[in-house]
C-alpha cells in the first residue's frame, strides 16, 4: 500500500510517495482499494498552502475503487461494492485508504471506474453550480471562464443539456476548439479580445444573468462588467490567483450585483444531498448528455510530474492517477 504525503507546503518537489499500513476499519468505515484517482487543480492549492492544511497531510479529494473491508456498523455497503467519493478529508492520492461510508456513493455498473474517478469533483461541482448556486433556466445565456478546462468541459455540456446558451472563455486558439466541441455556443479568447466587450455584443448590451468564474484575479473585474442588473457573480476558484478585496460600493452596488463564493461542502453536507447529486451526475454520463474522454493517466510515482503538468496547463481534459 502506498500514499502521497506532504510534510510542508511548496512546489511539486514536496510530494513524496510513502509505504503505508492500514488498521482495520471500525464502525461506519470501509477500506477501499482504489481503481483510479482524480486529479484536480484544487490539489495544487492544498499542496502550495493557498488552502492551508495541518501537516503532515495527504492530498487528493476524489477516487473510485472497490470496498475490501467494512466496519461493524456498515449496513448499506458490502465488500465488493464499486464506490466513489469526492470530499474531505484529503488522502485519495493512495492505493488504499480508510474512508467513512457516509461520504461514499455506489457507482452504477454502466459507469467505468476510471470515468467515475475523473468526474466526482468536477461533476459534483458542476451540479451545485448549475442546480443550486444559480439554478439556470432554459434559454438563459450564461458565461463560464476556462471553458476548455476540466470543470469547463463537463459544465458546458451539462449547461447545454439544460437548454442554456453558453459563452465560454479560453486562453488560446487551441482551446477554442475544445470549448466548442464541449457545448459552447460562443467562445472568446481572453488573451486576444476584451471578453467583457464581446459578451455585451453577444447579448445586445444586456449582459448575462450569471458568470461562473474559476479563474479568479485576472478575470474578476471584467466579469462584473458582463453582468446585467441584479446579476450573480459566482467565484469558485483561483487559477490566476486569489481575489483582491472587493470594493462593494464601487463594484457591486451600481448594478445591485450578487456575489457568492460557493464550495462543495456547503451543498453536499448530508448523505441524502450527496446521493441526489451523484444520481443526477451519473444519469448525465450514462445518457450521453455529458461525454468524458480521459486526457491522460499517471502512475502514483509520477505525481510530481502530474502537478507540474497541472500548473503549466498541459492537461487539457480530465486526468487520473492509476495506483
Amino acid at each position: 500500500m502506498q500514499a502521497v504525503k506532504i510534510k510542508k507546503n511548496g512546489g511539486p518537489e514536496v510530494l513524496d510517495v510513502e509505504e503505508i499500513t492500514l488498521r482495520k476499519p471500525i464502525k461506519t468505515e470501509a477500506i477501499i482499494e482504489h481503481a483510479a484517482i482524480g486529479l484536480n487543480y484544487i490539489d495544487t492549492y492544498h499542496r502550495s498552502g493557498l488552502y492551508p492544511l495541518m501537516m503532515p497531510s495527504g492530498l487528493g479529494m476524489e477516487a473510485s475503487g472497490i470496498i475490501k473491508e467494512i466496519g461493524s456498523d456498515v449496513s448499506n455497503f458490502s465488500i465488493g461494492d464499486r464506490v466513489a467519493y469526492a470530499s474531505v478529508p484529503l488522502g485519495s492520492y493512495s492505493s488504499h485508504r480508510i474512508y467513512r461510508t457516509t461520504n461514499l456513493v455506489k457507482v452504477p455498473k454502466e459507469i467505468d471506474l476510471n470515468i467515475a474517478a475523473a468526474i466526482m469533483t468536477k461533476g459534483l461541482t458542476t451540479y451545485y453550480l448549475l442546480h443550486k448556486t444559480y439554478p439556470v433556466s432554459s434559454n438563459e445565456t450564461i458565461l463560464f471562464h476556462a471553458a476548455a478546462g476540466g470543470v469547463g468541459q463537463i459544465f458546458c455540456q451539462w449547461a447545454k443539456s439544460l437548454g442554456c446558451k453558453v459563452i465560454g472563455t479560453v486562453g488560446s486558439e487551441e482551446k477554442m476548439a475544445i470549448a466548442k466541441k464541449n457545448g459552447c455556443n460562443e467562445v472568446i479568447n481572453y488573451n486576444k479580445e476584451n471578453f467583457a466587450k464581446k459578451v455585451m455584443e453577444i447579448t445586445n448590451g444586456e449582459g448575462v444573468p450569471v458568470v461562473y468564474d474559476g479563474v479568479g484575479k485576472s478575470t474578476f473585474e471584467k466579469s462584473l462588467e458582463c453582468l446585467r442588473t441584479r446579476g450573480m457573480m459566482v467565484s469558485f476558484g483561483n487559477a490566476s490567483g486569489a481575489l483582491d478585496p472587493i470594493n462593494v460600493p464601487k463594484m457591486l452596488q451600481p448594478k445591485g450585483l450578487f456575489f457568492v463564493r460557493p464550495a462543495m461542502g456547503q451543498y453536499l453536507r448530508t448523505n441524502e444531498e450527496l446521493n441526489e447529486a451523484a444520481k443526477v451526475l451519473f444519469e448525465k454520463i450514462s445518457s450521453g448528455k455529458v461525454k468524458i474522454e480521459i486526457f491522460k493517466k499517471y502512475k502514483l510515482n509520477d505525481i510530481k510530474q502530474a502537478h507540474i503538468d497541472l500548473e503549466t496547463r498541459k492537461i487539457t481534459g480530465p486526468a487520473i492517477i492509476i495506483p
